[in-house]
């Protein structure tokens, strides 16, 4: 029995603790596609995750002109298709983000996302997943 009555924007909103995330998504025009059928699983940084990027780069994402960047880096944190903590414990996996790059997804103590904790996993959403991470996750390029 699924009890998630929220879609991944609407869970992220509800939270509080995502409103640089959900500015940044929204920056980006991604809201209709986090509202879309999915499933998606979304790496979700904290606001203190966004906080610690040096002074001013939120501020420059957000911009107009940015908007491809500031795309790349949030889909950089989305997967195709619902991954939950019990799918990856134990186990390292290198699954394709939506922006294209793999990420290094290491569950064999705790789960960790290219480096980035997950403080927070599974919270069930009605279009996918979404685990929360301590750490906003760059593009390797």
């Amino acid at each position: 029995m699924t009890t998630e009555t929220h879609d991944i924007v609407d869970t992220a909103v509800a939270a509080g603790s995502f409103t640089t995330l959900v500015a940044a998504v929204t920056a980006a025009g991604l809201v209709d596609t986090l509202k879309g059928a999915g499933p998606f699983t979304v790496f979700a940084p904290t606001d203190e995750a966004f906080a610690a990027l040096p002074a001013g780069t939120v501020e420059d994402l957000v911009k107009p002109e940015n908007k491809d960047k500031l795309t790349a880096i949030l889909t950089l944190h989305v997967l195709s298709g619902a991954v939950h903590a019990a799918d990856i414990a134990g186990k390292t996996l290198s699954p394709a983000s939506v922006n294209g790059e793999t990420l290094d997804v290491d569950g064999t103590d705790g789960v960790t996302v290219n480096g980035a904790k997950v403080v927070t996993a599974d919270i069930a959403c009605t279009n996918g997943v979404i685990h929360v991470i301590d750490t906003v996750l760059l593009p390797k390029g």
